[in-house]
């Protein structure tokens, strides 16, 4: 990271208590929770926005979250997000040639996908390839595919928030990969 952090064994405080809430599941904050650490309430606020965006209680999948996270990370080029999503995939049952295939040509892939999937896909390369192109017509064919309006934001909003994260990662150098057997679910802060 290019940026100084503060380690988990110096906060106290409140930055202490926003360790302290991934840490219980994870056992350390990630590194994600480190690039926030010299200003404690922008940690808590991303825990927050994280648990929020990950709980939305609309009818989206875990596998459609993921792979609208996946996608996302995969057209910034965001390896430190794509390898968390990864161990998700693979726990959906993604083969590693789908996974290559998604993060190669998101729009090709898509067509090999389920037709709602397909259209969260389409819908998630053009929030975050062209997001002034979005209209009320990309809305639309999401209500066609099945997902109705708090669905919608859902996909919006889960996509929303990962380009924020590719950008806070990309921009601060964190380049890690994580390993196949990382906590991936566990990352995500109760909310």
């Amino acid at each position: 990271m290019w940026i100084k952090t503060v380690p988990y064994e110096e906060a106290d405080g409140e930055l202490l208590r926003h360790y302290e809430r991934q840490a219980e599941k994870m056992g350390e904050p990630t590194e994600m929770t480190l690039a926030g650490s010299l200003y404690p309430r922008l940690v808590g606020a991303r825990l927050d926005l994280y648990a929020a965006t990950e709980r939305c209680p609309s009818g989206l999948s875990t596998r459609q979250r993921n792979l609208i996270g996946f996608v996302t990370s995969a057209l910034n080029g965001t390896v430190y997000c794509m390898s968390q999503v990864t161990v998700k995939l693979r726990e959906d049952g993604f083969s590693n040639d789908e996974i290559l295939r998604l993060a190669s040509d998101p729009a090709g892939a898509a067509d090999n996908l389920p037709a709602d999937e397909a259209a969260l896909v389409r819908y998630t390369i053009a929030l975050t390839s062209r997001p002034a192109d979005v209209s009320e017509a990309d809305v639309n064919t999401l209500r066609q595919a099945g997902f109705d309006d708090l669905a919608i934001l859902d996909a919006n909003s889960h996509c929303a928030h990962l380009n924020y994260v590719n950008r806070v990662v990309m921009g601060l150098g964190i380049r890690t990969v994580v390993d196949s057997d990382f906590p991936a679910y566990d990352a995500i802060p109760s909310g």
